[in-house]
Order: C-alpha cells, then sequence, then structure tokens
C-alpha cells in the first residue's frame, strides 16, 4: 500500500467519527494556535520597540551617576560633561542633564497629580531632527532655550494631555504652576501616546536647574550623542573613562547606548517568549497523548481488519505505516486549524493592542513569520507520528489468526 492509499485511508477514518477526530485533535490546535499567537505577539512587541529605539536615534547614549564615589567626595558635575563634549567634538555633539523632580503640579484650582516633571537643557531638543531626544516633536510653540536654562528662567513646554485638559484655550503663554511657582508655556508637544493622564503625553519640561531644586530625583542621569551612528562605542568608551577617572569604579555609574538598549530589551523578550512557547508546548505534549490514546482504541477496534490484512499478504511494514500515517494526518489537519486559529487571534489582538496603545495601524502588528508557521505545522506532524508510532506498532505486530479470531 502506497503513501496516497494510506492517506485516503486516514481521511476516511476520520470523517467517520467526526467528533472524536475533533476532540482527538483539540490539544494539537490549541496548542500550535498558542505557539502562534504568543510568536505573533512577541515579534510585533520586537518591531514596535525596535522602531520605538529607532525614533530616539541610533546615537543617543544614557549616562547614569548613582553615587559621590568612595566617602563621597567624588563627583561629577554639569560642567565637566558639557567640558567632555566640547573637548571630543568629534565623538560627542550633544549634552543635556535630565533631572527628574517630584512637585505639585496645579493649573487653577485642579491637580495634576500624575504629571512627570523633567527638567531639561535647550540641547534635549534636536534642530536637525525636529525632535526631542525621545523622538516627540512640537506641535505649537518652541523649546527651551539657551538663556531660558542659563537664566533658570519659569517656563516650560507641555505634553498633549495638558494642553488639552489644563487649559481651555490656547496654552501658549498662559501659566501653570509647579510646586507653588507659575511657568509660563512657551511650547506644546505633539502627541505620541494615547494622550491619557500619567501617559507620555502627561509631562512638563522645564529648566535642569530649575528641577534640581525641586528634588526627588535619584543620581544624575545625563543625554548625550554621539556625531553618528559609527562612532556611538567610540564616545561611549570616552564617557567611560571620564567617569572612571573620577569614581575608580564602574559601580557608581552606567552607560549605555540605544543600540545596547535595544539589543537588551530584544534579549529580555526572546527570552520571555522562549518561556511561553515553553509552557504552550505543554498542549501539544496533551495532544501527542490524545492521538495515541485514539490509535490504541481504533487499533483494538480494527484487529479484525487488521488480522484480513495481514492474511491476504500486507506486510509488517505495511500496517505500522498506515497507523503512523493516519496519525501523522490527524495531527496535521490538527496544526492547520491551529495555524489558522492562531493567525486569526493575532489578527484580533493587533487591534486590540493598537486600540490600548493608541498607535493606530501604523504601530503594533502581531503578525507570524513564515518560518514560524512552517515550524509550528512540522513540530504538530512530528508529534503526531511520534506519539502513534506505538500503537502502529503493536497493531504490525499483531499475529493474523488471533486477530481473525477477535470479536
Amino acid at each position: 500500500m502506497n503513501f496516497t492509499q494510506s492517506f485516503k485511508l486516514a481521511i476516511k477514518s476520520l470523517l467517520l467519527s467526526k467528533m472524536r477526530a475533533l476532540l482527538t485533535m483539540l490539544g494539537i490546535i490549541i496548542g500550535v494556535a498558542a505557539v502562534i499567537i504568543i510568536t505573533s505577539l512577541g515579534n510585533g512587541m520586537q518591531n514596535y520597540m525596535n522602531a520605538q529605539f529607532e525614533q530616539l536615534g541610533s546615537n543617543l547614549i544614557q549616562v547614569m551617576v548613582y553615587g559621590r564615589g568612595e566617602g563621597g567626595t567624588r563627583d561629577v558635575s554639569t560642567e565637566d560633561m558639557y567640558a567632555l563634549v566640547e573637548k571630543y567634538p568629534q565623538y560627542l555633539s550633544g549634552v543635556t542633564p535630565y533631572v527628574s523632580a517630584t512637585a505639585k503640579v496645579r493649573q487653577g484650582t485642579e491637580d495634576f497629580d500624575r504629571t512627570s516633571i523633567y527638567g531639561v537643557s535647550e540641547a534635549f531638543y534636536r534642530a536637525d531632527t525636529q525632535k526631542t531626544m525621545q523622538g516627540s516633536s512640537l506641535e505649537n510653540g518652541r523649546f527651551l532655550r539657551y538663556i531660558d536654562v542659563e537664566r533658570h528662567q519659569n517656563v516650560c513646554v507641555i505634553g498633549s494631555y495638558l494642553a488639552e485638559n489644563a487649559f481651555r484655550t490656547d496654552p501658549l503663554g498662559q501659566t501653570i504652576s509647579v510646586s507653588g511657582v507659575p511657568y509660563m508655556v512657551v511650547g506644546v508637544l505633539a502627541e505620541s501616546g494615547d494622550s491619557t493622564e500619567g501617559s507620555v503625553d502627561d509631562v512638563i519640561y522645564i529648566p535642569y536647574a530649575n528641577a534640581q531644586r525641586l528634588g526627588g530625583g535619584y543620581g544624575d542621569m545625563y543625554l548625550m550623542t554621539s556625531t553618528d551612528r559609527d562612532t556611538a562605542s567610540a564616545a561611549k568608551g570616552i564617557i567611560e573613562n571620564r567617569l572612571f577617572k573620577t569614581y575608580q569604579s564602574s559601580d557608581y555609574y552606567m552607560v549605555m547606548t540605544s543600540a545596547e538598549m535595544m539589543d537588551a530589551m530584544d534579549s529580555m523578550l526572546n527570552t520571555l517568549m522562549m518561556i511561553l512557547i515553553l509552557i504552550a508546548a505543554i498542549s501539544l505534549l496533551v495532544g501527542g497523548i490524545g492521538i495515541m490514546n485514539i490509535m490504541l482504541v481504533s487499533v483494538t477496534e480494527r484487529t479484525r481488519e487488521i488480522g484480513i490484512r495481514k492474511s491476504l499478504g500486507a506486510k509488517c511494514r505495511d500496517i505500522r505505516s498506515q497507523f503512523i500515517i493516519e496519525a501523522g494526518t490527524t495531527s496535521a489537519i490538527g496544526g492547520a486549524i491551529g495555524i489558522l486559529l492562531g493567525i486569526l487571534m493575532a489578527n484580533v489582538l493587533t487591534n486590540v493592542i493598537a486600540l490600548v496603545l493608541g498607535t493606530g495601524n501604523d504601530g503594533f502588528v502581531a503578525m507570524p513569520t513564515a518560518g514560524g508557521i512552517g515550524v509550528a505545522f512540522g513540530v504538530s506532524v512530528a508529534v503526531g507520528i511520534l506519539f502513534g508510532y506505538l500503537p502502529a506498532n503493536k497493531a504490525a505486530k499483531l499475529n493474523p489468526i488471533d486477530a481473525l479470531r477477535y470479536d
């Protein structure tokens, strides 16, 4: 009996008992669908986060200083970081302190308790890209200027959430209270998130010296830019050498380029995906056991058929291959259904997550890869063949005389 005949018999057997066949495939369907959904979400999140990092620029460098070194006497000041940029203009193109402050924000009689306050310099807004170092663009007005930072003027740039909810009219030229001090709004950032309370659009940028007086941050943070992507690694080395010269230990600071941040996030997502896929694989294991059980029942039910075939000259390998092909066909159909279900659910989740993130059709997209689909289908078939071998082998070893006598 060739493969085509065995395959036709397998399909005929499945059609004779549709409900039993569906229940047999259920574990495979759930397992494959879960793998497709997980890989789709993982790939979609990876692409989305990489796109967000690309907005920051491949030449962005984050510097975090945790303390003052041995005995609390060593420190690197903001002036030292500016001097470093001036000393190595071929590698470093800009620097801004990035001070996180804690203060009460009020407009009129309304408090905005979840608004984030950051102190930056004029270099935080990049004239070449017309965006901030974090990828936000201006919608109205201007960003902080050198004179604002140098004179510690009480001016600010606000996010779209505050512009929409704190002011009834155009916020430019109006004031908002930060820790009881009125700050005049000189610029409004374009919406970059979902413009809700506590989101990335619920933010105020003020001169960094003003933010330092407010307090609330931990350590000193700087955002620096290299001249281009190719010099980012060398720029990082220059910064690390300067900080090590002061602190004599790498325990007091951290320097990370945007490329390293992207690689770290990719590594974390890949690890999480592998764990979730292994959990989903349990369903495939359960599905394989279900196929084995049903095939054992099928062998018992078709004992006389096996006896007749053997008495007519069928060899052990013919019987074995017939039942293995039947098990493989069952798992293959279950895998195909699981793939279709997984793709459908991935599309549904794409719309749901895009709605939650507020990214629209150009944001998060959970779409499985051809490689992922191929692996999922291949594994489902392999599970069927693997777990179908024991019942097939049992059928092949039946004594034809005993099989013909079976009732």
